[in-house]
């Protein structure tokens, strides 16, 4: 695997390395060891998959408050999306940034979202499958959301919005949003 670091202190694009030949390929998506070296999360304590049928739609931005906090880490199985995650770490030089990759059944990319951090995606394709893993269950005490298009945040969205639950449209801007210790 390929670790890249992004410009939000902790969040890495990690990219397979696929070995192939004729008949396909195989390529790890997962190493506790080589997760260790770049001083990542190396437990997962729950796996996930999201099926979203329309392009346009936006899910999140969620998060987990501590001490339920979590790290994520997400791939795109099939179609493609814009995933986006924003620093809500307290005291963070990044405070209110966002960054955004694209993420496709192409590139095969996966996206490390440390804790502290809220995370959401448009998708950019009909019929778009992600596969999700958290470090921490989920905490429904613990849930936390952040506007999606909160104007001190400004994340930059690719297409109209289509299609969002009425819980995620209901979170709060940043400003009633409380710092994250982490």
């Amino acid at each position: 695997m390929k670790f890249a670091p992004l410009p939000l202190a902790g969040a890495y694009l990690i990219d397979l390395e696929p070995l192939g030949d004729k008949r396909g390929f195989f390529a790890r998506m997962f190493c506790t060891e080589e997760f260790a070296e770049h001083d990542l999360e190396t437990r997962w304590a729950q796996c996930n998959t999201s099926y979203t049928a329309f392009a346009g739609t936006v899910r999140g931005m969620h998060f987990q408050r501590p001490p339920m906090a979590e790290v994520k880490l997400l791939r795109c199985l099939r179609g493609a999306i814009w995933d986006v995650i924003v620093d809500l770490r307290d005291g963070s030089p990044s405070y209110g940034r966002w960054h955004g990759e694209k993420l496709d059944e192409h590139n095969r990319s996966m996206l490390y979202v440390p804790r502290g951090f809220a995370h959401g995606f448009q998708t950019l394709t009909d019929d778009v499958e992600m596969l999700y893993f958290h470090s921490t269950p989920y905490s429904k005490a613990h849930e936390g959301g952040l506007r999606w298009d909160d104007q001190a945040v400004s994340i930059e969205w690719p297409l109209d919005k289509t299609g969002q639950s009425a819980r995620d449209a209901a979170f709060p801007g940043l400003d009633a949003v409380e710092p994250l210790r982490i």
